[in-house]
């Protein structure tokens, strides 16, 4: 699909936000089956264009290498037939979900007679604006379209050519089904004014939802007039208790931080117990050394290897999304969770403990979206947690936490049945 000149952009983006409505109240009462049979023939659609996709693809990627993006960023951006496969596979996965809309959330009778009930309804229209990751087209249209809603996508330049293959596997599980076209749409631009269109379309998106780098989702929360559902830096922290078994700790701190080092689940922070670290670290050590991680370690953890770099403070802040590891030692829980708290991005973070009592504090008093014990980070992940898929790890605190799949995109209203009651002056 050819850009959009910046002088049309309005008028594409008003139109744009007009069918995504139009689909919106068609989309609220869909049947479930048609909507699952939608979500079917898109993914047998991602099958058949895997060729084309995998050549869209091919572009971007050429276009990253050329423009040097950094390669924890092309390992987002590239496809591959295993990753188109997962794709259609986690369609499949959603369309397998039960359908949140019209689940009856509670059911109560007030002593006059009323019978009223609080049941799931769609959102509406839901604005995604996202980076690198062409696999969120697929995630976010489906799972928009399985919790009734209308998706309006607008795609990093790195991955323009990739979701507009992508997007049009899903628009042809649509048109066999006899859904609205506008159900899913993409943003047909590059043009960053886009974003800003988008951020000011109150009167026809809803939500808007940013998945990406610090800098988007700032400028998102900061301009927009749509409400944000958003999260933030996935710095994420694996937590070495004293009472940790060593292979696990040497099994989950490796796949932690590097089995994908560009996610937002990837750990970039390790502490240690104090007590425990000479005996787990040097292990440890070699293995991420092993794999190409750099590493960087406070005075003590610098100390004890020679391949460990000195950390400065801007290192505990820093959401690396690259084979870079920081690592600390802590003088017990009650440290290791103040230091999450405090540094932390409220995302995913996790305890290696054989010490049940230490792994329940930890899981009731770290503040983050998904808390973990005896489990690798990167499990932060709505396929994971068996949602088929998510959109993104929300990080705040409203309406929605951790992995958004199709419930998370659902509001709710009120039902009241009555006998001809009518409230006493």
């Amino acid at each position: 699909m050819a850009t959009v000149l910046q002088s049309d952009l309005e008028t594409v983006m008003s139109a744009i936000g007009r069918e995504a409505r139009a689909a919106a109240r068609t989309l609220a009462h869909t049947p479930t089956s048609i909507k699952d049979r939608a979500l079917c023939a898109g993914a047998e659609s991602l099958r058949r264009s895997v060729d084309a996709i995998l050549e869209a693809n091919a572009a971007d990627m050429a276009a990253a290498q050329q423009r040097g993006l950094a390669g924890a960023m092309l390992d987002r951006l590239a496809l591959d037939a295993k990753r188109v496969e997962a794709m259609a596979k986690g369609l499949e996965t959603i369309a397998d979900q039960p359908d949140p809309v019209g689940e009856e959330m509670a059911r109560w009778q007030r002593p006059n007679g009323l019978d009223i009930a609080r049941v799931r309804v769609p959102l509406g229209v839901i604005g995604i604006i996202y980076e690198s990751r062409p696999n969120v087209t697929a995630d976010a249209g489906a799972l928009c379209l399985k919790a009734g809603n209308a998706a309006i996508l607008r795609c990093g330049s790195e991955s323009f050519n990739s979701s507009h293959a992508i997007l049009e596997a899903l628009q042809a599980g649509l048109k066999q089904e006899g859904l609205p076209l506008g159900a899913i749409q993409l943003v047909p631009t590059i043009d960053r004014q886009a974003v800003g269109l988008m951020l000011t379309m109150a009167e026809a998106i809803d939500v808007i939802i940013p998945r990406g780098g610090r800098s988007l989702i700032e400028r998102v929360q900061r301009e927009s007039r749509v409400p944000v559902l958003a999260h933030l830096d996935g710095l994420c922290h694996v937590y070495l208790d004293k009472a940790a078994d060593p292979k696990k700790a040497r099994e989950i701190t490796l796949n932690a931080k590097m089995r994908r080092t560009g996610i937002c689940g990837a750990a970039e922070t390790l502490l240690v117990d104090h007590s425990v670290a000479a005996d787990v670290l040097p292990g440890i050590i070699d293995d991420l050394t092993e794999a190409g991680c750099e590493l960087r370690g406070d005075e003590a953890v610098a100390a004890l290897d020679a391949r460990v770099q000195s950390a400065t403070e801007e290192d505990w802040t820093t959401e690396y999304l690259d084979a870079i590891l920081s690592i600390k030692l802590v003088d017990g829980l009650d440290q290791a969770i103040d230091h999450v708290n405090s540094f932390g991005s409220h995302h995913t973070d996790s305890i290696v403990t054989e010490d049940r009592a230490a792994a329940e504090r930890f899981l009731a008093e770290v503040d983050s979206a998904i808390v973990m014990h005896n489990a690798s980070t990167q499990f932060a992940d709505g396929g994971e947690f068996g949602m088929g898929a998510e959109i993104g790890i929300s990080t705040g605190r409203l309406h929605a936490r951790g992995p958004v799949g199709a419930e998370q995109l659902t509001s709710f209203n009120y039902r009241v049945r009555g006998s001809g009651q009518t409230r006493p002056t």
